[in-house]
């Protein structure tokens, strides 16, 4: 993984674990149960592997309604677009159905999905970053507030406008961290990641990620002033 939070990839642009040596063959270890998502994958590769076209796009819906929710929080973190975060999900679902062949259950899927994904949505914010750079604004358009928050429940306007501004706090604070606290602190916050998943995910050690997490909320408080 490289300062941006970039998770290394092979020359067909699937990412690659790192070689499993001291920590990391301890986290090897511990990865023995295959997921049932694992399992789903290990399938539909199969099925792909024999020509069964049909059959293994039916069972990687699965797949699909497993992660969905998931991975649409995680890209509208890093995106804070909910059009583009949906396009980036279903990039990455596409990306991930057309290279199964290349998926081993050493990892679990969701790891191997997850850093498709991040590495997806880090194309898209320096694709916008060069494409808007002429521009002013950023931030959380009104149209993607309303989106984000249709499936809230009606409340007061006051605290709403208030939870807006908390939310709009939070997301600039978040983008002044650097690359890997903020793709450590995203991972364990937005997308229920445990420190060992994430390091999983990131190839970095587990005791790493948890610095990585602490000073990730050390700064963020600093930055909105203890509250967080």
């Amino acid at each position: 993984m490289n300062g941006d939070g970039r998770t290394a990839q092979g020359a067909d642009g699937t990412p690659v674990s790192p070689a499993p040596t001291g920590a990391a063959e301890g986290r090897s270890a511990v990865i023995t149960a295959v997921s049932d998502d694992s399992r789903i994958a290990v399938e539909v590769r199969g099925l792909v592997e024999r020509g069964a076209m049909d059959a293994a796009r039916d069972r990687f819906a699965e797949l699909v309604g497993i992660h969905q929710r998931r991975a649409s929080r995680i890209a509208y973190q890093y995106l804070r677009d909910v059009a583009e975060a949906d396009e980036a999900v279903q990039d990455a679902f596409v990306k991930v159905f057309s290279r199964i062949t290349s998926y081993r259950e050493a990892w679990p899927f969701e790891v191997w999905f997850t850093r498709i994904l991040i590495n997806g949505c880090l194309d898209r914010r320096k694709a916008r970053t060069r494409r808007d750079r002429w521009s002013v604004g950023g931030g959380i358009s009104a149209a993607n507030e309303a989106r984000a928050s249709m499936a809230r429940p009606e409340g007061d306007p006051e605290r709403q406008a208030l939870a807006r501004e908390r939310r709009a706090r939070l997301a600039a604070a978040i983008d002044r961290l650097d690359g890997r606290q903020r793709t450590v602190f995203m991972l364990c916050h937005f997308g229920d990641c445990t420190p060992r998943e994430v390091s999983a995910m990131t190839g970095l050690n587990e005791s790493t990620v948890r610095v990585h997490l602490f000073r990730a909320a050390r700064k963020l408080r600093a930055l909105l002033g203890g509250k967080l």
